[in-house]
C-alpha cells in the first residue's frame, strides 16, 4: 500500500454548522477537503422555506475562507404545516437538495418536526412526483422504547409503512447505526440510500459508557454494539452505491457536552477524512474509500463528480487538537489528541489515478 492516496474531492451528505459566529468558526473545516455539504436545517429557528435556505446559503458562503470554492447544498425542514407549494419552489430554487423528516423531539432542535408522516401526504406525493429527495432522522420517540433500539423501531415502523405508502419517492436514512437499519437498505429499491458517520463506523456503546461516561462520544442516533459496528463498516466498505459519506459533524460546546444534561453531537469534520480512512484501512478497503466518499453520494442527488482532487499521506504526525476555537468558546473534536495515520495534505488539480 502506498503513504500517499489521491482521491477525488469528497462531499458529505449529512452537516450541521449552526449559525452565526459559531459557523463561521467551523465552515472552514469542512471546506478545508470537502466539495459540497448538504447542511441540515435544524437550527433554533429552522429553516422552513425557500427565502430561509436563501438567506442561510448567502451567510455561509460569507463566512468561507477566501477562494474558496466549496458548495453548501440546502435543506428544508419538513414540518405539519409546510405547503406543497415550498416543494416547487424547492426545485426552482437550485439549492435545495433535501426537504428534512426529523420526528418531533427526536434530536437537537427537532420539536418542530412532524408527528407523523400521515401529517405531510400531500408533500410527500408532490415529493415523489418530482424527485426531490426525503432526508430523514430514522428514530422514533415515544418514551416506552429503548433508546438503543429507537433506529430499529423506526426502520420496522414507520419506514416500513412509507416506502410502502410511496414506492417511488427517493429516500436517505441518516446517520445509521444498527444491523437492522443496514438490512433495510441493502434490501430495498435503488431510490433508497442511507449515509453512515466516522463516530458509526469507529465507535461503540462501551467506548461510550466503559470506565466512565464520555460526553462527546454522546450523539443521536445513540452508538450501538459492536455486532453493528461491524456491519456498519460492512456495508460502507462493500461497494454499494446506496451507502455513501455523512459525517452528521455536529458543534457544541465543551460546556453544554461536559453538563448535567449535555447535547447529542459528535464534532467529526477536521479530520473527517482521516476517520473514515482509519475505518476503511482497519478492514483492507482502502480501495473503496474514493467511490463511498466521492462518488456515491453525488451520483445519488444527481450532481456531477468533483475534477479535483484530495492528498492523504500516511504518518504525516499532526496531532487532532485536544481542543478547538468555537467563536468564544471552545469544542472537543472526535479523536481529540489523537494523531490519524491517514491526514488530508492537499488539493490537486488533475484527475486522480486510483
Amino acid at each position: 500500500m502506498s503513504d500517499t492516496l489521491i482521491l477525488t474531492k469528497p462531499d458529505d451528505w449529512h452537516l450541521h454548522l449552526r449559525d452565526g459566529e459559531y459557523m463561521a468558526a467551523v465552515v472552514k473545516d469542512t471546506a478545508r477537503c470537502f466539495g459540497r455539504a448538504l447542511v441540515m436545517p435544524n437550527l433554533p429557528d429552522p429553516i422552513r422555506t425557500v427565502a430561509d435556505a436563501a438567506a442561510y446559503r448567502e451567510r455561509i458562503i460569507r463566512a468561507l475562507p477566501r477562494g474558496s470554492d466549496f458548495q453548501p447544498l440546502m435543506t428544508l425542514y419538513l414540518t405539519a404545516s409546510t405547503p406543497v407549494s415550498e416543494i416547487d419552489k424547492a426545485l426552482k430554487s437550485g439549492f435545495i437538495n433535501a426537504m428534512k423528516f426529523y420526528p418531533a423531539g427526536a434530536t437537537t432542535h427537532s420539536n418542530a418536526g412532524v408527528r407523523s408522516w400521515q401529517e405531510v401526504i400531500p408533500v410527500l406525493e408532490r415529493m415523489q412526483e418530482t424527485g426531490l429527495p426525503l432526508s430523514i432522522h430514522g428514530e422514533v420517540t415515544d418514551t416506552a422504547v429503548d433508546i438503543f433500539d429507537r433506529e430499529k423501531v423506526f426502520v420496522e415502523t414507520v419506514l416500513t409503512e412509507l416506502v410502502k405508502a410511496f414506492p417511488a419517492l427517493r429516500i436517505v436514512l441518516e446517520h445509521l447505526s444498527t444491523r437492522e437499519a443496514v438490512q433495510f437498505i441493502e434490501g430495498g429499491r435503488d431510490n433508497i440510500a442511507a449515509t453512515i458517520t466516522p463516530h458509526h463506523l469507529l465507535l461503540t456503546r462501551n467506548d461510550l459508557l466503559v470506565g466512565g461516561i464520555k460526553p462527546h462520544y454522546y450523539c443521536l442516533p445513540i452508538v450501538k454494539t459492536e455486532a453493528d459496528r461491524q456491519a456498519l463498516l460492512k456495508a460502507a466498505t462493500s461497494g454499494n452505491p446506496r451507502f455513501f459519506l455523512g459525517t452528521d459533524s455536529a458543534p457544541h460546546a465543551r460546556g453544554d457536552k461536559e453538563t448535567a444534561v449535555g447535547r447529542a453531537g459528535i464534532y467529526s469534520a477536521d479530520f473527517a477524512m482521516s476517520h473514515y480512512a482509519e475505518a476503511f484501512a482497519s478492514v483492507g478497503r482502502l480501495d473503496r474509500l474514493e467511490a463511498f466518499a466521492s462518488f456515491f453520494g453525488a451520483d445519488f442527488y444527481g450532481l456531477p463528480r468533483h475534477s479535483t482532487a484530495i492528498i492523504l499521506e500516511k504518518g504525516v504526525g499532526k496531532q487532532i487538537p485536544p481542543l478547538l476555537d468555537y467563536h468564544d468558546r471552545k469544542l472537543v473534536p472526535l479523536r481529540s489528541g489523537d494523531v490519524p495515520t491517514w491526514q488530508v495534505t492537499g488539493i490537486t488539480s488533475p484527475e486522480p489515478t486510483g
